[in-house]
């Protein structure tokens, strides 16, 4: 009986030492099996693993790539503009014994301030090193990689490899923004004054032109206009001489008839004359005028066979 009373507490210690002696790792985590402080043993891959109940213990660690935000700093390129930068950090811890004796027990909180120490001074390092048209500038790659490189160097020291670095802001100082935008502004405002007066000039040179083209296609419109019309009044004045030689009566008629038309145009103009007048003869009676030239009837043209040829004495 007193040994059956016993066993049970024994079983219950052993499978309680037993569950105490494992532990597991998963796949995001790192673990250290530390006895009184000192590393025993590093379990980086996913499983189980063994300690010694009460004397060893695990400490775990992110085993996946971390971020870290940089505090803002003013940095001073070469040409001595001031900067506010910040930057963005990615890495991992690639050593877990060396991590361990570098940060202690303070773990990715000390890890994450000694790499803010770190990276603080490379990013003054590269970016003092280069105008500040190259830091504001969007091909910032070789910088960040110079600053990635610089900061991976000082930070295997603790047993993590920085893997990238990316520039996040880059502005200038609060005092420094006016000034600047109002160096902007002006060089815009440069800028867009000579584009008016390029465009002002090049309107100039097309209006002239325009103008010219104008001249040039009038100038020739009228000159055919003129031909056009001494050629009509010309073949008018023949028809007119050829309508006169014909019938001298009816040549005389069309010329009344212009003549009331230019006369009696509305206008409030006045016509006095005698009401027998010779002006209204063609309005008074369907004859000519008296002194009107009758036209004259071509003589016949002679018979060849009535011809007759002289007597000869």
């Amino acid at each position: 009986m007193n040994r059956s009373s016993l066993v049970l507490p024994i079983l219950f210690i052993l499978v309680a030492l037993g569950f105490s002696s494992a532990f597991i790792v998963d796949e995001r985590e790192k673990a250290l099996v530390l006895q009184f402080g000192q590393v025993k043993a590093v379990k980086e891959e996913p499983g189980i693993g063994f300690k010694i109940p009460l004397i060893q213990e695990v400490v775990r660690y992110d085993g996946r790539i971390l971020g870290l935000p940089t505090q803002p700093i003013e940095v001073t390129p070469l040409d001595d503009r001031r900067l506010v930068v910040d930057a963005f950090a990615r890495w991992r811890i690639v050593d877990l014994v060396e991590f361990r004796e570098a940060v202690g027990a303070g773990g990715i909180d000390a890890a994450q301030t000694r790499l803010q120490r770190i990276m603080s001074p490379a990013i003054r390092e590269v970016l003092g090193g280069v105008p500040s048209i190259r830091v504001l500038s969007e091909d910032r790659t070789v910088l960040m990689n110079q600053i990635r490189d610089l900061a991976r160097r000082q930070a295997l020291a603790l047993g993590v490899d920085v893997i990238d670095v990316r520039l996040t802001r880059t502005d200038l100082p609060e005092q420094n923004l006016s000034a600047t935008y109002g160096r902007m502004r002006a060089e815009r405002e440069r800028e867009a004054a000579d584009e008016i007066a390029r465009g002002n000039e090049a309107a100039q040179r097309v209006r002239a032109a325009a103008d010219r083209t104008v001249v040039e296609v009038t100038s020739e419109a009228r000159k055919q206009a003129e031909v056009i019309r001494g050629e009509a009044d010309a073949l008018r004045n023949a028809i007119y001489a050829e309508a006169f030689g014909r019938d001298p009566e009816f040549f005389a008629f069309t010329r009344s008839l212009t003549s009331y038309e230019r006369a009696l145009q509305t206008g409030g103009s006045s016509i006095v004359m005698q009401p027998d007048s010779e002006f209204f003869q063609y309005l008074r009676t369907d004859s000519a005028p008296e002194g009107t030239p009758r036209p004259v009837a071509p003589p016949p043209a002679a018979d060849p066979a009535e011809t007759t040829a002289p007597a000869v004495e």
